[in-house]
């Protein structure tokens, strides 16, 4: 089920982020190892265990964040580990939202088996309220 097992650590990672923008759930979770761990480190976000669940959840997250997509901003790897600093954009009903935030990727042949998320809550809630 690997997207990329030849691709380098960074390449997995900007396919995955690039998923997002394609709002196809299938084409996210195909990044993700069976027991994917889902480390949300911000008060709004919400962490999950499994590929499944994480498939599960998808519709609902792109539903929430229209237009979604990933700027990535930089990018450092260390063998299959890598960490990513990123601006999320979305056009949701109550206006354009920008969420700066950095996250950090385990990779073992060929798929993300752990992701950890820490984004600004406040730029979310900013325009939630």
């Amino acid at each position: 089920m690997a997207v990329a097992a030849s691709a380098d650590p960074a390449g997995i990672v900007r396919s995955y982020l690039g998923a997002f923008s394609g709002g196809d759930p299938d084409a996210i979770a195909a990044h993700v190892g069976k027991d994917f761990a889902n480390d949300h480190r911000s008060t709004l976000g919400a962490s999950c265990r499994g590929r499944d669940e994480y498939r599960r959840r998808l519709p609902g997250f792109l539903a929430a964040f229209p237009g979604l997509h990933y700027e990535i901003i930089d990018v450092l790897v260390e063998g299959a580990r890598v960490a990513v600093a990123y601006t999320m954009h979305a056009t949701p009903e109550d206006g354009p939202l920008a969420v700066p935030g950095v996250m950090w990727f385990d990779l073992d042949d060929g798929l993300i088996i752990r992701r950890v998320d820490l984004f600004d809550s406040g730029a979310v809630a900013s325009v939630r309220d």
